[in-house]
């Protein structure tokens, strides 16, 4: 992996963009703007935490969180590719993909005229890589921070035959209190109700949280938004080639034996993610490409 000094000297921008090192050699990039405020971690392209300048995280990561080589992040705005949730034929391989746990590289830093920072990641093909999925593909992450955070995944499909793709950005939001939370723009959609053995059911009206929930919501639209009464705002969630929208949150038995939430970590979350999953994954022909892209704001109640 390349060093913070490495990193510094080619991307780093005096009091903008900053590369720092956690435990063995675990880089994290530090970017801050007069809007806005992120940090990133190399490996995975994985986006920790976004503030709006002067406001609260937006994007929660947990205050136990591990940031090892080859271990997930709790917390963020983890890569979900090129597969959601279980491998559809091999049990063995990671669920979600092995994306957010695997070195990429950094290929460009652009401060932008708006005053926005984008910074250009993409997915280093190794054996490694190539043993969990052998079908050519590219990977990039766009990352834009600012007033607002947003993140782009292109997949290019360079093979010659067709790619069955499915990819979530799996990020977890800051509320006051979970239960108190509503998520809302998904009413009167279909989902997939893991916590009740995958029963099909339809949303009746603003998504609430009262336990353990994860849902796949389909055919979903290109907006939503998490109302938090006790940090008094709206986070604003819009897609662009976002099929489904999951809605996670562990709720207290779950996450203590996750161990890297912490004592209330599952209270202070709640997972909203931009994807393609079950019935709703892309068929990718020979050379296209699929750009899935989420951009997050925060207004007032």
């Amino acid at each position: 992996m390349t060093s913070a000094e490495q990193l510094n000297r080619q991307f780093g921008i005096d009091g903008k963009v900053r590369f720092v090192e956690r435990g063995d050699g675990f880089v994290l990039i530090e970017v801050r703007t007069a809007q806005g405020q992120a940090d990133i971690a190399l490996q995975g392209a994985h986006v920790t935490t976004w503030a709006p300048q002067g406001q609260a995280p937006v994007v929660w990561v947990s205050e136990q969180a591990k940031y090892a080589a080859g271990k997930s992040i709790r917390g963020g705005v983890p890569v979900c590719w090129p597969w959601f949730g279980p491998h559809a034929s091999n049990a063995k391989l990671p669920g979600h993909g092995y994306a957010r746990t695997v070195d990429w590289r950094l290929l460009r830093v652009t401060p932008l005229d708006d005053g926005r920072i984008q910074l250009i990641f993409e997915l280093i093909d190794t054996p490694a890589t190539r043993a969990q999925e052998p079908h050519p593909l590219r990977v990039r992450n766009t990352v834009t921070v600012g007033a607002t955070l947003q993140v782009e995944l292109e997949t290019t499909n360079l093979g010659t035959t067709p790619y069955v793709l499915g990819d979530a950005l799996h990020t977890y939001f800051h509320v006051g209190d979970v239960t108190r939370a509503t998520v809302h723009g998904l009413e009167g959609c279909a989902y997939i109700d893991k916590v009740d053995g995958g029963a099909r059911k339809q949303q009746g009206g603003p998504v609430t949280i009262a336990g353990e929930v994860d849902r796949i919501y389909l055919g979903t639209g290109n907006c939503c938004e998490i109302r938090d009464p006790v940090l008094k705002r709206r986070i604003i969630i819009r897609s662009r080639n976002s099929a489904s929208t999951i809605v996670w949150n562990p709720g207290v038995e779950k996450a203590t034996k996750m161990g890297d939430f912490g004592s209330d970590g599952y209270l202070r979350m709640l997972c909203v993610e931009t994807a393609n999953a079950a019935e709703d994954v892309v068929n990718l022909a020979p050379g296209a490409q699929h750009r899935l892209v989420a951009e997050y704001s925060c207004a007032g109640i």
